[in-house]
């Protein structure tokens, strides 16, 4: 029923059924549709951290559930195990290969694990990547056996690597756009978010219920997997992470345009977006006047996982300020959003002192009951008690008169207020 892709160079011709990438983002001790240790444990670095990798870039095997499975894994150039790294694990397409996603077909480097390798290097190098390989190069997951591949899979990079517990994606195309969206549904504790290119509900949806980031692309003319199937995805999701529900503008046929959206009101570090294009059934369409490989989806799809920051630090951070200890001004608001037995926490830090804030620690103490468990755009540790969030390496510094804004999920017993106090670099600061 599905055929194998063709990579397109000037014309994007891809016949595939059932595709995927899917961006995995380890992290030890992965229990079904559970938290892990290193979430629970404030975030740290996985046990990889701090010494000599034990895996390297090349093919390799893994037992899991009774099987062989097999998998290409990339490690940066230049790697670091003192530094935290984004995880990103590309599953292909129904036909297609690891291999596929590893080399980028015709397209070669270009179009390594959709566009993002390249793009990766370009940027900071602090991506580590890795393509499983399907049973029948399809992921049919019977019995979850998938799932536990890719839960195997993490824990091996977790214990191997220095890996960036809150950095775990998930994202791939038509039989892999259906694979990552079977581990948003059963893995949203453990992954950050998902990319998925022309799915549809293949793999299953074991849970569902819980928020997590989400990208969609589709053609609004896929004749493999209708436009319908992905919306269908999309919603899930818009519901879950308590989004405005709308129908989005799409492009009409024959534009050669492509229309990103993204929803409003959703929980705060849980956005939905939709990216609707006039084509088929294809990851890399190629709008009107486009060449090659040129594919906007690519530069989406990074923008859209690189936006929760992580992946560029080291594991720990020294804190210089041209202000010094205990002589900083601040202000910080804590914006709580709760439900059930979880939150979410906006945190945003003005300094309101007159010199520049080069490097930052924010000190605080959760309510009793409270534990975080994934956080963006700072590092936090322990996940429980007193808290210390560090900054990354893109919001180190902090103008005067400016505001920089950070956030983390928790879970929590019954007391989902926000902590009494906050105190920058030593010094307590005023609420907002």
């Amino acid at each position: 029923m599905f055929q194998q892709v063709k990579w397109f160079r000037r014309r994007v011709v891809l016949a595939l059924a059932a595709a995927s990438a899917v961006v995995l983002l380890g992290a030890a001790g992965i229990a079904a549709g559970g938290t892990t240790s290193d979430q629970a444990g404030a975030l740290a670095g996985t046990a990889g951290c701090g010494k000599a990798p034990a895996l390297t870039s090349g093919q390799h095997t893994i037992s899991s559930g009774g099987q062989n499975r097999t998998y290409i894994l990339r490690v940066p150039s230049g790697y670091d195990a003192n530094r935290q790294y984004r995880l990103f694990v590309g599953l292909h397409w129904r036909g297609g290969t690891a291999n596929d996603v590893d080399s980028g077909g015709t397209d070669g480097y270009n179009w390594s694990y959709y566009g993002l390798r390249r793009l990766s290097d370009q940027a900071n190098n602090g991506t580590i990547f890795v393509a499983p390989q399907g049973n029948g190069n399809g992921w049919a997951n019977p019995g979850g056996q998938d799932l536990t591949f890719i839960d195997d899979l993490v824990r091996l990079l977790d214990n191997s690597l220095c890996v960036d517990t809150t950095q775990r994606y998930a994202g791939g195309f038509s039989y892999g756009g259906g694979m990552s969206y079977a581990i948003a549904c059963a893995r949203a504790k453990v992954f950050r978010a998902v990319v998925v290119y022309s799915g549809a509900e293949l793999s299953g949806c074991g849970g569902g219920s819980d928020p997590i980031a989400y990208l969609g692309i589709h053609g609004v003319s896929d004749n493999v997997l209708g436009i319908g199937l992905g919306r269908g995805l999309r919603d899930r999701f818009v519901r879950n992470n308590g989004c405005t529900a709308q129908s989005p503008r799409e492009p009409s046929a024959g534009s050669r345009t492509h229309i990103v959206t993204a929803y409003s009101g959703c929980r705060a570090g849980y956005p939905v977006v939709w990216a609707a294009f006039d084509g088929g059934h294809t990851p890399g369409p190629i709008d009107s006047g486009g060449d090659g490989w040129r594919t906007w989806t690519s530069g989406e799809a990074w923008k859209f996982i690189t936006q929760f920051g992580g992946g560029t630090g080291p594991t720990t951070t020294t804190t210089t300020t041209s202000n010094p200890p205990g002589g900083a001004t601040c202000r910080v608001g804590d914006v709580i959003n709760a439900w059930n037995n979880g939150l979410t926490s906006n945190i945003t830090i003005t300094n309101t002192g007159s010199a520049p804030i080069s490097g930052w620690s924010l000190v605080f103490t959760l309510p009793g009951g409270q534990s975080i468990t994934s956080g963006w755009s700072a590092t936090y540790s322990p996940a429980s008690g007193q808290v210390t969030a560090r900054n990354v390496s893109y919001n180190a510094d902090i103008a005067p008169n400016a505001s920089i804004t950070v956030g983390f999920q928790a879970n929590h017993t019954g007391d989902a207020s926000a902590p009494a106090s906050f105190a920058l670099n030593g010094t307590t600061c005023a609420a907002s």
